[in-house]
């Protein structure tokens, strides 16, 4: 029971301001029919007064905002958090800057605090640490088999340079028709001239990076949803969590990796999974230019037991969609 003047019970945590925004949106969506139920966005850009309390039962934001406003600014009281969630919780307990600062928020609530992790995938050493975190933990967990999102078809297009790709995305959108899709990049730069050679051709393209100020990123998804825009191309800033129901197919220009360039097998699922939601079918194809890109391809292949078929010829693809 929240009561009446009870402020900020619960308090959420995501990596991004994405994610936050879109969290928050669906608690706004079921909180229509509980008016006195309020919340806040601790995210960047959000302007507080320094030392005015916020009085919201519910928090949602990112991890350096949050903590800004428990310690500097003083506008949460930590000790008043019956609820902390961490969403895609295997980012922030994995990513050196998101760790340091959940821990130090999760070390300022009160003893009684409610815990909630929430990911897709979790490594090993992720749950080793989450169990320290939360000790004695309930545990819901999906098998292996369920995360693989069956829904999807998996191709890989075999090329030989980054023009290369190009020509092969563009003899794809010739042979199938798209609602819309994501297309993922590596790195900034080449995300930045894959949108400008896309735009060349006629499609309409948004371009989503790390380094945009949070309002463009948040009109850029905003247009994206609303389907002002066919393509959305984006670096790893978009691989998670982000719900688009019309994406058809998910596109990796380059293939995903960790920090040290080895296989990233949950960043992969992360962006396949953008297509097939709801129920619905989806396409991913993986864009392959060498030897060393093929051997990461095949160890996704053993990680999910899942068979990506060659993409010889486009024509092959039509019936699915």
């Amino acid at each position: 029971q929240l009561g009446k003047v009870q402020p900020y019970l619960c308090l959420c945590i995501s990596p991004t301001y994405e994610l936050a925004l879109q969290t928050g949106k669906v608690i706004e969506q079921m909180g229509k029919f509980y008016p006195e139920v309020k919340l806040a966005y601790a995210v960047r850009g959000h302007k507080m007064e320094r030392g005015v309390k916020i009085k919201e039962q519910i928090i949602i934001g990112t991890p350096g905002t949050v903590l800004d406003w428990c310690i500097k600014l003083k506008l949460i009281d930590p000790k008043k958090i019956k609820v902390f969630v961490l969403d895609e919780a295997d980012v922030m307990i994995a990513t050196q800057g998101h760790q340091d600062q959940s821990i130090r928020i999760q070390r300022m609530l009160p003893k009684g605090c409610q815990m909630l992790l929430f990911s897709a995938t979790f490594e090993d050493s992720v749950w080793k640490f989450a169990e320290r975190v939360v000790p004695d933990p309930n545990i819901i967990k999906l098998k292996r088999e369920e995360e693989t999102l069956d829904t999807i078809k998996q191709y890989y297009v075999l090329c030989n340079s980054k023009e290369d790709k190009f020509n092969a995305l563009c003899n794809i959108y010739g042979a199938i028709t798209i609602a819309q899709a994501m297309i993922f990049c590596h790195t900034r730069k080449t995300a930045n001239w894959l949108a400008g050679q896309l735009s060349k051709e006629g499609h309409q393209v948004a371009l989503l990076s790390g380094e945009m100020v949070v309002e463009q990123r948040a009109a850029v998804i905003e247009r994206f949803r609303d389907g002002k825009e066919k393509v959305l191309i984006t670096t790893n800033v978009c691989a998670r969590g982000i719900d688009v129901e019309q994406v058809s197919v998910v596109i990796n220009f380059d293939l995903p990796l960790d920090k040290d360039g080895n296989p990233d097998n949950e960043t992969y699922l992360h962006r396949i999974g953008r297509t097939g939601r709801f129920g619905k079918r989806g396409l991913a194809v993986n864009m392959v230019d060498s030897q060393r890109s093929m051997e990461i391809l095949k160890t996704y292949e053993r990680h999910f037991s899942k068979f990506i078929c060659l993409l010889s010829n486009y024509i092959y693809i039509k019936g699915f969609m």
